[in-house]
């Protein structure tokens, strides 16, 4: 299982972005897609996630702020950040849980490679 991130970059405070994360290869279903990020110099932090059926965790720091969705046929996860602040600024991963393959038993997790955002004027 591959996941290829993509559409962080650089942005204006207050401007938005939507990051992509594919999930490829022996998929025949995936529990929960997360999104986390990474500062300089800080611990790895959960942001969002979403579950198969569509529940939501957001981390209390991107509340009214961003959006986590996700398209179970394309097995993508989207995040949806607007208001973005300084403090926004670091590498988000992805990550799924209980990816289950199409042949045989058992379920994995995954990390992808990282997108780097920037939030600055």
């Amino acid at each position: 299982v591959q996941l290829q991130a993509s559409g962080g970059g650089l942005v204006q405070p207050g401007g938005s972005l939507r990051l992509s994360c594919a999930a490829s290869g022996s998929i025949f279903s995936i529990y929960a897609m997360n999104w986390y990020r990474q500062a300089p110099g800080k611990q790895r932090e959960l942001v969002a996630r979403i579950t198969n059926i569509g529940r939501t965790d957001y981390a209390e720091f991107v509340k009214g702020r961003f959006t986590i969705s996700r398209d179970n046929a394309r097995n993508t996860v989207f995040l949806q950040m607007n208001s973005l602040n300084s403090e926004d600024t670091a590498v988000y991963y992805c990550y799924v849980e209980g990816v289950r393959p199409r042949f045989g038993a058992g379920s994995s997790d995954y990390w992808g490679q990282g997108t780097q955002v920037t939030v600055s004027s």
